[in-house]
């Protein structure tokens, strides 16, 4: 739910990583979007506690393994992780 809280806008400074700011002026530029835009789509999902609910993620893909998050984790933790609350 967006909440559109007037027209009115406040202007900022914020220090943001080198790549991180990299990456969202390409990802702006491929949704035909600005920064700012982007910025605020982020904050309303924190604000919002949306983003909690994103389910994690276990392996990469193209042989790279467990994420850093699994890389110590034996299997029986793994497979809990996984079927958490889906009954199993």
């Amino acid at each position: 739910m967006d909440v559109n809280m007037g027209s009115h806008t406040m202007k900022t400074t914020i220090d943001i990583a080198d790549d991180l700011f990299k990456r969202v002026q390409r990802l702006a530029r491929e949704q035909k979007t600005s920064f700012r835009a982007l910025t605020e789509a982020g904050l309303r999902l924190v604000i919002s506690g949306q983003h909690l609910n994103r389910p994690k993620t276990l392996v990469t893909f193209g042989g790279g393994g467990p994420t850093d998050e699994f890389k110590d984790w034996d299997w029986n933790r793994i497979r809990d992780e996984i079927y958490q609350g889906r009954g199993a």
